[in-house]
């Protein structure tokens, strides 16, 4: 029940963020629901395996920032996915997953 939830606040999210980023474009909630779906399988599968390398070569110092760095890439891969998902810039991908991160840690304090 909590990964609904959480699914669902990031979808919100992710609908606001397209709201507030002019180079961020989401067709409807729908799309953010099953853009926030694929980003997280994204990120538990091919993200887990991306990440751990890029750990491994900083000695786990610098895990935060690789934690957002292929989230980005994630979501530039779910943007080729979605016709009603774009994302126009890497860095604005990169702003997206800060925001995602920080509104994720906001939502697990709350509930």
């Amino acid at each position: 029940m909590g990964f609904i939830l959480e699914l669902l606040f990031n979808a919100f999210v992710l609908l606001m963020l397209s709201r507030i980023i002019s180079s961020v474009h989401v067709k409807d909630y729908g799309t953010a629901v099953g853009v926030a779906l694929v980003i997280a399988i994204l990120n538990a599968t091919i993200g887990a395996i991306l990440r751990f390398p890029l750990n491994l070569f900083t000695l786990f110092l610098l895990s935060f920032l690789i934690r957002l760095f292929v989230t980005a890439i994630m979501i530039k891969i779910a943007d080729a996915f979605f016709s009603g998902f774009e994302v126009k810039s890497f860095t604005t991908a990169f702003i997206m997953a800060v925001i995602l991160a920080l509104a994720g840690a906001l939502f697990s304090f709350i509930v």
